[in-house]
């Protein structure tokens, strides 16, 4: 079981960076492949990184490669997200998540969620 909380999101303008924070609770957090989501207002929740348990992979939706850089610290039992030049269109309610598979972006691959943190970017 492992039980997530973001942290971080706020409202920037455009072009601004932000990093986001999930902490984790349980003790195999460094044996899971996190993973972050958002989701627009009136949109689907979709994929934008993830990485390995051994931090040795990581995978990025087009929309934020290049722009967005996610890490983690297994000793801290915490995976970040950095978003550099942000876009309104990256406006939505970041979510972090763990998954006990390997890496990947389905969304059902992933069991355990956080509650949200809204990222607002303004133009």
């Amino acid at each position: 079981q492992v039980q997530l909380v973001e942290s971080g999101g706020g409202l920037v303008q455009a072009g601004s960076s932000l990093r986001l924070s999930c902490a984790a609770s349980g003790r195999t957090f460094s044996s899971y492949t996190m993973g972050w989501f958002r989701q627009a207002p009136g949109k689907e929740r979709e994929f934008v990184a993830a990485i390995s348990w051994n931090l040795r992979n990581s995978y990025y939706a087009d929309s934020v490669k290049g722009r967005f850089t996610i890490s983690r610290d297994n000793a801290k039992n915490t995976v970040y997200l950095q978003m550099n030049s942000l876009k309104p269109e990256d406006t939505a309610v970041y979510y972090c998540a763990a998954s006990a598979d390997g890496l990947g972006y389905h969304i059902k691959q992933y069991a355990y969620w956080g509650q949200g943190t809204q990222v607002t970017v303004s133009s």
